[in-house]
């Protein structure tokens, strides 16, 4: 299987027509029809369900369809730090992270290294830790800022110096919002939002809980804060969240601690023996430099 013939099954899962997929590609339909068909032979397997306009991935094709996406994605960031002259800070830092305040401070250092080293550019990845985790692992990212996550054996960290609190984003005419901070107790009954990796058992909040979130009114599951905002603000519920993701300064919806207080501390991980572009290096050093960080843990 070679890194063309993916190119060329992407291209046709994205577009969903043969036709369209040779267009944008500057090669001849039959010849691309014929290159899908010697994929699927050398699979084994049938990759897509033909109809008379548009095609559809089968299960088989979903799989190579996410394995194709990484594996390009490996080799141009590969590509790209092979290219980049010996010992010159030239290329790019791919940095993942869950959404937090706290990640201030990886985009001061980041900054500050643009700054020194102009040409370092930074490509920025969101997404909960069972994500970030599994594109640290596979090579696709350089580090991973992980929320809440207690086993880090696998991995060199680095403590980031800020951390998060927890809260509810309620709107202005709820009742909670009189209040200063809400107890799990006023919360019990009260309708919901979370987000999926909050909600797993053993996870900070639902400890907080009392280990058990399974009692609870829970209406709706997010990924993204702005998504749980504009579901707060139909009236669905109020969202659990952290604090200074949303500015609710001169807004209908305001934010409210929990209480007793639960904080959340970030780790910066990357792969332990892990092989880092000069980019990459320079980097890690402008974290290591900053006041406040706690040592990595090898």
């Amino acid at each position: 299987m070679e890194l063309r013939e993916l190119r060329y099954f992407l291209a046709v899962a994205q577009k969903g027509n043969i036709t369209k997929a040779a267009e944008s590609l500057y090669i001849a339909q039959p010849s691309l029809s014929k290159q899908m068909q010697n994929l699927e032979k050398e699979i084994g397997r049938p990759l897509f369900v033909r109809g008379s306009r548009t095609i559809v991935l089968t299960e088989t094709g979903q799989l190579l369809k996410k394995r194709a996406e990484e594996m390009l994605e490996l080799y141009e960031k590969t590509e790209a730090e092979i290219a980049a002259p010996p010992g010159e800070a030239r290329g790019e830092v791919r940095i993942g992270g869950g959404e937090s305040y706290a990640l201030l401070s990886v985009a001061q250092a980041a900054r500050a290294v643009q700054g020194d080293h102009p040409a370092v550019k930074f490509n920025f990845f969101s997404g909960d830790s069972a994500d970030v985790i599994e594109k640290l692992d596979k090579g696709l990212l350089d580090f991973g800022v992980l929320i809440d996550r207690t086993d880090l054996s696998e991995y060199v960290t680095m403590r980031l110096p800020a951390c998060d609190v927890w809260g509810v984003l309620v709107r202005r005419d709820s009742p909670l919002a009189r209040y200063e901070s809400v107890s799990a107790e006023q919360l019990r009954s009260a309708p919901l939002i979370v987000s999926r990796q909050s909600r797993r058992k053993g996870s900070q909040l639902c400890e907080w809980f009392g280990g058990d979130m399974g009692h609870l009114n829970i209406r709706a599951e997010y990924n993204l804060i702005y998504n749980a905002t504009l579901l707060v603000r139909a009236g669905m519920g109020c969202a659990v969240t952290i604090d200074k993701l949303i500015n609710t300064s001169d807004s209908d919806l305001c934010f409210r601690p929990l209480h007793p207080k639960l904080e959340t501390r970030l780790d910066m991980a990357w792969k332990k023996h892990a092989v880092f572009s000069r980019p990459a290096q320079i980097f890690l050093e402008y974290m290591r430099r900053g006041a406040g960080f706690g040592a990595g843990r090898e």
